[in-house]
């Protein structure tokens, strides 16, 4: 039941900071960036196989660790690391081959992806502390 919970409050909090970071920031951004790139409508079936599919790699790489030595730093730090490598595999990639794709893409996705998921793995470990 600790994982479940854990799970379950990281992908609300992800999902929750998620959705405020694409409609603020990120649309306005690649659309002043990489123009005619974004869809009007995202896909929503490869939307929810990614949060599905992350959330369990941050409970596995950043909660549960943290839950072994009672850290919150410890999810945070795990969770900053495996979200910054986890959006720099596609920023990275993307500046790699795609003409239009710029540096500012790359250091944004980057440290949006350590905090994002450092943030979101760190109320997964606070929830099912306190849950659990």
């Amino acid at each position: 039941m600790t994982y479940f919970t854990a799970f379950a409050a990281t992908l609300v909090s992800f999902l929750a900071i998620d959705l405020v970071w694409i409609t603020k920031v990120v649309r306005p951004l690649y659309e002043r960036e990489v123009p005619g790139l974004l869809r009007d409508t995202p896909r929503l079936g490869g939307a929810l196989l990614f949060y599905v599919a992350y959330v369990a790699g941050i409970v596995l790489f950043a909660v549960r660790p943290g839950m072994a030595q009672q850290s919150v730093g410890t999810t945070l730090a795990y969770g900053a690391a495996f979200g910054a490598l986890a959006y720099a595999t596609f920023t990275v990639t993307n500046y790699a081959v795609l003409n239009q794709w710029t540096l500012t893409l790359v250091v944004t996705d980057i440290a949006w992806g350590a905090v994002l998921t450092g943030v979101a793995g760190a109320c997964g470990f606070y929830a099912a502390r306190l849950i659990d």
